[in-house]
């Protein structure tokens, strides 16, 4: 509990949003068309939001997260554990790795993860997964280090994954993987299922 406890306060909560632009009919300038279906087909643009993790690893503000969760975004909005609120921007973003860093700008203490050595992880360690699964709010869950350098996945360009039994869900991308301490040893990235085979083997 004191590693949960120190983890999740440095662990946020992201909900970016994105305008969705609806391609515009093509009848849709044909007063007759309006007669009969009014603005019943209207392309007017919406908007669509999406949840994730990040993880503060500076004091002023700087958070580490996955690219997938902010890639599209126009909106980014950050939830601190102690609910203060702030708009996000993003510093930087690397598809082939699937990193992003994105800034806050918050009055008063903004806590920051301490991090570990991941080359020092071994396979049996005792590992916390700390991050917003399904946008429910805040969540630990507790495992160990399953493998380290797992690659050739074909999730991202550049692969060096620690695989973990915590359980993760859609959510807690970009959230804290930590150690029996609460420091970093890496951040949530992905969910693995490998492909199964049309018989069903294997």
């Amino acid at each position: 509990s004191p590693a949960a406890r120190k983890g999740i306060t440095t662990v946020v909560n992201i909900l970016t949003s994105t305008e969705i632009k609806k391609p515009r009919h093509p009848l849709m300038d044909d007063p007759r068309f309006h007669f009969f279906f009014g603005e019943e087909f209207d392309n007017s643009p919406q908007r669509g939001s999406n949840l994730g993790s990040g993880v503060i690893i500076s004091h002023d503000g700087y958070i580490l997260t996955n690219h997938h969760v902010v890639e599209a975004a126009d909106q980014i909005e950050v939830a601190l554990a102690d609910g203060r609120k702030a708009k996000g921007r993003i510093i930087g973003s690397d598809p082939e790795s699937d990193l992003a860093v994105i800034k806050i700008d918050l009055p008063g203490t903004i806590p920051a993860i301490t991090f570990s050595r991941p080359d020092q992880a071994q396979v049996g360690d005792i590992v916390l997964a700390i991050g917003n699964p399904f946008g429910v709010g805040q969540t630990v869950t507790m495992g160990i280090v399953s493998a380290v350098k797992r690659n050739h996945l074909g999730l991202n360009t550049f692969e060096n994954f620690i695989q973990t039994a915590a359980a993760i869900n859609p959510g807690n991308s970009g959230g804290a993987l930590g150690d029996i301490t609460g420091n970093l040893i890496a951040h949530t990235s992905a969910i693995y299922a490998p492909p199964v085979s049309p018989t069903g083997d294997g």
